[in-house]
């Protein structure tokens, strides 16, 4: 197999089994690994009794550490490039290197794995055909409503990620605006407390008014004029 210079490796989301065995293979062989957290990536490589050096890899930081990188791949190092959890890059730093590396010409190759946007469409039990990610839904409530009319509105699954400290009022707006369409609020994925809560953006509210969520969130809504049955199309 091609070794490549960088290598952009997908993380557990939460349960530390569902790292592939080429993942592991990649960061045992790699001179440095860059990543968004130093002690989170040091826990998840201590759990493996891998020892790297490790490099700090995040937003405030990826547009002049991407340089860096581009060039020791250049003279010579192997990279592998982490977040902490799930795939660099999206929603996640991992893009401006990407942008670096392209530009220099320096080869790259990315290691699928685990992803919080699929895992959550399948345990929905939403239309999964076609979807929509939109990242992080905006924090302004105006700009937060108009996104969420689209999604109402769509054709397709919409998927967004949110913070338990906004996902009631998330929920409250969707209800505002269609009070039956389908929502599923899908929390701590793989881990211990995983729940999918599914049901009509009336009744979620309902529930998390009483007793608010707490966790990492995916927010997934099902479109009015989405197929409600998605058996029949063939996809991957």
């Amino acid at each position: 197999m091609m070794e490549y210079p960088v290598n952009f490796v997908a993380l557990p989301i939460g349960n530390r089994e569902d790292i592939t065995r080429r993942a592991l293979a990649v960061l045992e062989s790699v001179d440095c690994i860059c990543c968004e957290d130093t002690r989170n990536t040091g826990m998840l490589l201590a759990h493996y009794g891998i020892r790297k050096p490790l490099l700090s890899l995040h937003e405030h930081n990826e547009s002049h550490r991407a340089p860096e990188v581009a060039s020791r791949a250049l003279a010579g190092e192997r990279f592998a490039v982490v977040t902490d959890a799930g795939m660099p890059g999206v929603s996640d730093p991992g893009y401006r290197l990407i942008q670096e590396l392209k530009a220099r010409e320096v080869p790259f190759t990315v290691l699928p794995g685990p992803s919080a946007v699929v895992t959550a469409l399948v345990g929905s039990g939403l239309p999964s055909d076609a979807f929509f990610f939109g990242g992080f839904l905006p924090v302004k409530s105006g700009r937060r409503a108009a996104v969420l009319q689209k999604a109402v509105e769509a054709s397709y699954t919409s998927i967004f990620y949110e913070s338990p400290f906004r996902i009631v009022k998330t929920v409250q707006a969707l209800a505002e605006i269609a009070p039956d369409t389908p929502v599923c609020v899908a929390r701590e994925l793989t881990k211990v407390f995983e729940t999918y809560h599914r049901g009509s953006a009336a009744s979620l509210l309902a529930d998390f008014t009483a007793h608010p969520p707490k966790g990492e969130m995916v927010v997934l809504i099902g479109g009015v004029n989405a197929p409600r049955d998605s058996g029949e199309l063939s996809g991957a």
